[in-house]
């Protein structure tokens, strides 16, 4: 089934054939990415008003819509020019007047004859103790009462579409909406009280009230859960395949792991060791692996991927570990050197920095088998790197690397495992929507002595006490973070604040003391910056905010955040776990600007309060929405037209068992279910998940 099912054909047609929608009305729906009668389907009303006839406008909620029947009065013409028309009614109980801007008095007299019955509906308000109705939405001959619905859908609009129009495409769109086989697992459909797919559809687009706009309403739950069935399936079927690639089975004799356990000062958490295992089982078996480790600010991370690396190394071959920055390859670097040096491995760096004869040497050892764990930047994807037996490869994902990455990666080291990485708690809903195709091991403990960092709000109105407190601590020796706000409008601006900061505390800690880093420097300059730091030469840094990702020194017991509301709380957690590394105690200050917004007062009082990612990533993604939160355009991240995973994560979880079930009984999507399940994908427009199923 390499082309779309009949069934849906009129759901893909032009939509120049819906009813209304002429050339123009097509192209200004393009703008609100409907493109075909199916795009109108899903998208669904926002809000509805409630037009059921009452008997007065005396008792009303005004400023409210109010639909009533009136007797047409006294038509009272502007006497200047651009006065209004207005026209006297009457209800069963009170006069009101129509108010109509540039009224054509011939239209007028015609719609609303003097002594007329009508049923009037509109926005009514209170103007000098007078009840008006200003433009009526709808004015129609009592007979025809019927054809005004008691609650009438709003739908999202562009310039050149109106209500009225949505309202006629739409319905001429649920005219074509055949029925199909259920494609939902019958128990859990019947478990969750869900309606047929064109029964959810007509419902979802004919409201009875606010509480069938909610995400938890049947209809809408049900059409979400489609579009993240479709999504996980997609996801499924990535999964399966990748499975199917000839992986090797690698295993290690203990020897070289056993060497880095015995050289550690403590034990490993549970969460670490449970994910070793995890990733030991994966890696023994013939499929590739294809598993996220998922780890919070100081979970220990570093020593969970070195474990699995080892490895490869005691299976007689190679790993690989790619960052995507040189900074984060270097400290990836310095991390893992004193484990390689207790395991006795040879451990070595290829950036975009290395040329001529130096970087033939290093490609050489590599072929030979001489370097057996690579640390790299993305230039260990160029063509001339080659491996003498890659196992292994992790790639520390900044995010930056979406499902066809992956997909990528894969092509490259033909068997090897792959492990990613994210330091980024993200909810599980967001985590099953971006990471549904991997396995996930999540590190959720924290080592043992990492000390809880203290955090404190504090008004910028204080900034010289906070500046004293700072010179105190760098007179102990200690060292510190001054982090100064992005200021989106103008790089230029961004600078003066970073540049005003860091002469400011120079002039109060002395020359030598203070260090600056911002995004306008040149590589070269930053690194040296950075370097003068970690030595412990300068003990305050003053940054913007290129110092979130990775960046480790001990040392820094105290960050101090300027203009903490303007951060976004994933953003604030990760600044602060930069912090906590050592064995001082650490602080970490939010300054803000007083008056404290809502949200920024939320954002702040969050992290106070927990140190926890995972429930400060909830948090996040109550306020922000999942676009925001991990940034739609690059995550790789579906976009839903439907679902909201916000506040539908848990059908997130449900869509991605059953996904997995279904292909588990059914891998060629052969059944009846099979065959729905595939008419969902081509509704969906998952082409990619139907490519998979025909080379399947």
């Amino acid at each position: 089934m390499t082309q779309r099912p009949e069934a849906l054909w009129p759901l893909f047609a032009e939509l120049k054939t819906l009813d209304g929608v002429g050339p123009k009305t097509a192209q200004a729906l393009e703008g609100l990415e409907i493109v075909a009668p199916r795009d109108l389907l899903f998208t669904l009303p926002h809000s509805v008003i409630d037009r059921r006839p009452r008997a007065t406008v005396q008792g009303a909620d005004l400023p409210g819509v109010v639909t009533v029947e009136v007797t047409v009065g006294r038509h009272m013409k502007p006497v200047q020019r651009g006065r209004p028309y207005r026209i006297h009614v009457e209800d069963a109980q009170i006069g009101f007047q129509l108010v109509f801007f540039h009224g054509r008095e011939d239209y007028l007299t015609r719609l609303l004859p003097e002594g007329a019955r009508r049923l009037v509906s509109g926005r009514v308000e209170l103007f000098d103790g007078m009840a008006q109705m200003v433009h009526p939405d709808h004015m129609l001959p009592p007979e025809e009462a019927a054809t005004l619905p008691e609650y009438e859908p709003v739908y999202p609009l562009t310039h050149g579409v109106t209500q009225k129009l949505m309202t006629r495409a739409v319905a001429d769109a649920l005219s074509r909406a055949p029925a199909f086989e259920e494609w939902i697992d019958g128990p859990l459909k019947a478990r969750e009280g869900w309606p047929d797919w064109r029964a959810a559809l007509a419902s979802a687009h004919a409201p009875q009230g606010a509480g069938d706009l909610t995400p938890t309403a049947p209809a809408r739950a049900r059409l979400a859960y489609d579009e993240l069935m479709a999504h996980q399936l997609t996801l499924a079927l990535a999964r399966v395949h990748r499975r199917k690639g000839k992986g090797r089975e690698t295993m290690g004799d203990g020897a070289l792991r056993r060497k880095v356990l015995a050289s550690l000062p403590f034990r490993p958490t549970g969460a670490q060791a449970r994910a070793m295992d995890e990733i030991a089982a994966d890696m023994a078996r013939p499929e590739r692996m294809n598993r996220l480790l998922q780890g919070d600010v100081g979970a220990g991370k570093t020593l969970v991927a070195f474990m699995a690396l080892l490895i490869a190394v005691e299976a007689g071959g190679q790993g690989v570990m790619m960052a995507p920055t040189e900074i984060l390859a270097r400290q990836h670097l310095d991390g893992l050197k004193p484990f390689a040096e207790s395991a006795g491995v040879v451990l070595e760096l290829l950036t975009g920095r290395d040329k001529g004869a130096e970087r033939r040497a290093k490609l050489a050892a590599l072929v030979r088998g001489d370097i057996q764990i690579l640390v790299g930047t993305h230039a260990v994807f160029q063509a001339d790197v080659e491996f003498a037996d890659l196992r292994l490869a992790i790639v520390d994902e900044q995010h930056r690397f979406g499902v066809r990455q992956r997909l990528e990666l894969g092509r490259k080291g033909a068997a090897a495992d792959v492990l990613v990485m994210t330091a980024t708690p993200i909810p599980r809903s967001l985590a099953l929507a971006q990471y549904g195709d991997m396995d996930v091991s999540l590190l959720d403990e924290k080592p043992p002595g990492r000390k809880p960092i203290r955090t404190a709000l504090i008004s910028s109105e204080r900034m010289e006490e906070v500046v004293a407190h700072l010179r105190k601590a760098v007179a102990e020796g200690r060292q510190a973070y001054w982090v100064c706000p992005l200021v989106e409008e103008s790089e230029a601006v961004d600078l003066t604040a970073s540049e005003e900061r860091f002469k400011h505390l120079r002039a109060v800690l002395g020359e030598g003391v203070v260090g600056l880093v911002h995004g306008q420097m040149p590589p070269a300059e930053k690194d040296a910056a950075m370097a003068r730091f970690v030595a412990g030469e300068t003990k305050v840094l003053v940054a913007t905010t290129v110092i979130e990702v990775g960046v480790n020194v001990p040392n820094a017991s105290i960050m101090v955040i300027e203009r903490a509301e303007w951060f976004g709380l994933a953003q604030l957690h990760q600044l602060r776990g930069r912090v906590g590394r050592g064995e001082a105690e650490s602080t970490c200050l939010l300054m803000y600007q007083p008056p404290l917004g809502e949200a920024g007062m939320k954002r702040l009082t969050t992290l106070r309060e927990t140190e926890d990612g995972f429930r400060i990533s909830e948090v996040d993604l109550e306020m922000r929405g999942a676009g925001d939160l991990i940034g739609t355009a690059q995550s790789g991240l579906p976009r839903f037209r439907v679902a909201d995973l916000e506040h539908q994560a848990g059908l997130m979880a449900m869509a991605q068992s059953d996904a997995r079930k279904l292909l588990a009984e059914d891998p060629t999507l052969q059944s009846e279910r099979g065959q729905a399940a595939r008419v969902l994908l081509w509704l969906m427009r998952q082409d990619e998940a139907i490519r998979l199923i025909s080379v399947g």
